[in-house]
């Protein structure tokens, strides 16, 4: 896709405390309905980000009856192909293919996940996830994972490098954001066009089903809106699983 500059401003991601707040203050998030065959899930933070981050989304499927993992990460900032292959260790950890649920970064590896492994993922969502280009990212955005990609090219260990943007390390992690999704996979792709850190057509995902929400970048895994939708997700999930 053309790259093009993110328009909204980034002071409004400071609207992750309403959303939060919001969430918190919604009695659904807590009494939640027990799926009617609740499937495992795997969760994957954002860039910069950790498996804490995504906490709240994390009690919330645990409500619902789901067992839910995480990434392992404690900050999201390795090598896209060093972690794709450490994911999809994780995939054979599951009992039954899990739904995987990334935000952000965390979405682009989701992605790649489920079209590498469509056997060994039942359901996918993206949260602000710019999967048709991992770079479209605001400019102070951009000048993080620079710095970060320079830490990489002297050596520090776990961290992304230069390299990983056009070198064989992430070959196949590039390859299989483009490569088509399995038509009959369950999807979301959760974008705002009011994101103040990634362009919102970038998580425009055509393999998936993508839906707009009113909210921040950093708010979409407490944005109550993102869980309705959720919601949706998972019905469909089990609804599709069960046939099979």
């Amino acid at each position: 896709m053309e790259r093009e500059p993110v328009s909204a401003p980034a002071r409004g991601e400071l609207r992750y405390w309403t959303e939060l707040g919001r969430l918190l203050a919604d009695p659904r998030f807590h009494r939640v309905a027990p799926g009617h065959d609740p499937r495992p899930v795997l969760l994957i933070p954002g860039f910069l980000a950790g498996d804490a981050s995504l906490t709240a989304l994390a009690g919330w499927l645990r409500r619902r009856g789901h067992r839910v993992r995480g990434s392992g990460m404690r900050i999201n900032v390795g090598c896209a192909g060093r972690e794709l292959t450490r994911l999809e260790a994780k995939l054979a950890e599951f009992d039954r293919p899990p739904i995987v649920i990334g935000q952000s970064r965390g979405g682009t590896l989701a992605r790649a996940l489920a079209a590498g492994h469509p056997d060994s993922v039942t359901g996918l969502v993206t949260l602000g996830s710019p999967v048709r280009d991992p770079l479209a990212v605001s400019p102070s955005v951009l000048r993080t994972v620079r710095s970060f990609a320079r830490l990489g090219d002297l050596g520090v260990r776990g961290v992304f490098s230069s390299d990983c943007r056009d070198g064989a390390c992430c070959a196949e992690f590039r390859s299989l954001l483009e490569a088509p999704l399995d038509p009959d996979l369950p999807t979301l792709a959760v974008y705002s066009r009011s994101d103040g850190i990634v362009d919102w057509r970038a998580c425009l995902d055509p393999d998936a089903s993508c839906v707009e929400i009113d909210g921040s970048h950093c708010g979409m895994a407490v944005n109550p809106g993102v869980y309705r939708q959720l919601e949706d997700l998972l019905d469909r999930t089990e609804a599709t699983t069960s046939r099979r």
